[in-house]
């Protein structure tokens, strides 16, 4: 597998990483545990980490590969199309046999078709996020996802032997935007982790190891603090709420768990709710490992996720194991994730007051709150990661069957396409795949 802008390693929430590192994390856990060995290759960013670190120390089967790619430091993600092909070469000098490249995200997806050329086997891509698809969904003054990025995503889209959309919705938005071939195109729902993400000893146990008092009434915010994840809606919203039930205040509480992704516009959330008056009942908590967010989740009586646009929403479905329902936009795969007016209340558009009037709703209805955390579970029981796994590990076998069969018919090289490599390193070009 490659990630190129960020290591599964790191800390979900902070900086460029949220659920795709979850994602990679716990599909190649579970890909281990269905027999199929994975190397997940990221760039070394020099943060003392050997050049193989066992995902699971002790436990066989899926390493994270350190590469060389430009400076050992921190690099923004705009910064990254420049070290592309430094990374696939890098790749490239592995003298191991691998049947299959998975790239996840744009950025891998063009050192995924270097590599997959170069090694003459197979590509899976699996987008995460789309271009043309967030531009779309822009909150006000946020920044356009670049050219050079929507002409990544075509290459990949028409190059890959095989791509795997996490919802029908995005597998659509594949076809309509980027003209990917449906017979090329599976859909693979992502999955939670069960063991972590469970009810447990349940809110009030949650509750008490987190400080927070019985009767409060708490609605959740987890994700990385960008304007796509739209926490501007929700601090809006909590203005609104307290508008309509002011008595709400003096049990209102609104945990922010997640850090902030990208520095210029650090700190707006906060200044946002100062300027509502909303800042007392705000309470701003750093990403934390995986199970004390399961404990934030079992604490909330709804997690809200308010994004302008979500390929899946993890937090969703991590937040409904645990028991908790979800209010979110209706957009993306939070309709697939989210049972609306079962496990969850999806919100058509972004009107902070539809917001509001759903969390006044929730906060004068506790029983029915229990309910849909009730169903929430059960809903949940069937996301499971190995269910993930064995559904992947059938797209690998069809990729590469399909492969075999083109090697029988005499096709080139075995790809789709068989292109003729170019006289250029530069992916940037339209026919560019690596030098001959």
């Amino acid at each position: 597998m490659l990630s190129v802008h960020t290591s599964p390693l790191h800390q979900p929430g902070t900086g460029d990483a949220g659920g795709m590192n979850v994602y990679m994390v716990e599909l190649s856990r579970a890909l281990a545990a269905h027999g199929v060995e994975v190397d997940l290759f990221t760039r070394c960013r020099g943060e003392g980490l050997p050049g193989l670190v066992e995902l699971v120390p002790g436990v066989p089967g899926v390493r994270v590969r350190h590469l060389e790619a430009g400076p050992r430091e921190e690099l923004p993600k705009e910064a990254m199309p420049d070290l592309v092909v430094e990374f696939s070469l890098a790749l490239l000098k592995e003298r191991r046999r691998y049947d299959l490249v998975h790239s996840h995200y744009w950025l891998s997806g063009q050192a995924g078709r270097i590599a997959a050329f170069g090694w003459d086997v197979p590509l899976v891509h699996t987008a995460h996020t789309l271009a043309l698809v967030k531009n779309a969904s822009l909150a006000a003054g946020d920044t356009p996802e670049p050219e050079v990025r929507i002409h990544g995503e075509r290459l990949v889209t028409g190059d890959a032997d095989r791509l795997i959309a996490n919802t029908d919705d995005e597998a659509d938005a594949l076809r309509l935007l980027y003209g990917a071939d449906p017979a090329r195109t599976e859909v693979v729902r992502p999955g939670v982790a069960l063991d972590t993400f469970s009810p447990a000893d349940g809110r009030r146990a949650a509750r008490a190891r987190l400080g927070l008092p019985e009767d409060a009434f708490i609605p959740l915010y987890a994700g990385r603090i960008q304007p796509l994840k739209g926490p501007d809606i929700l601090v809006r919203a909590i203005d609104e709420l307290l508008r309509m039930a002011p008595d709400l205040r003096r049990r209102l509480i609104v945990p922010v768990v997640g850090g902030h992704s990208g520095a210029s516009r650090a700190g707006e959330i906060g200044r946002l709710a100062e300027e509502l008056d909303v800042a007392d009942v705000l309470l701003p908590c750093p990403p934390v490992p995986q199970a004390r967010l399961a404990d934030w989740y079992r604490a909330a009586d709804v997690l809200v996720v308010p994004s302008r646009s979500e390929s899946f929403g993890l937090v969703a479905a991590e937040a409904q194991a645990c028991g908790t329902p979800v209010l979110a936009a209706g957009v993306g795969g939070l309709s697939t994730a989210v049972w609306d007016g079962v496990t969850g209340m999806l919100v058509r558009g972004h009107d902070p007051v539809e917001y509001a009037r759903r969390l006044l709703w929730l906060a004068r209805n506790p029983r029915a709150v229990r309910t849909m955390g009730d169903a929430a579970v059960r809903h949940a029981s069937g996301m499971s990661w190995r269910t993930s796994a064995a559904r992947t590990v059938e797209v690998y076998e069809r990729t590469l069957a399909g492969r075999r069969e083109r090697y029988a018919r005499g096709v080139g090289q075995g790809r789709r396409h068989a292109p003729a490599p170019p006289a250029s390193l530069s992916w940037r070009n339209e026919k560019a795949v690596v030098r001959a």
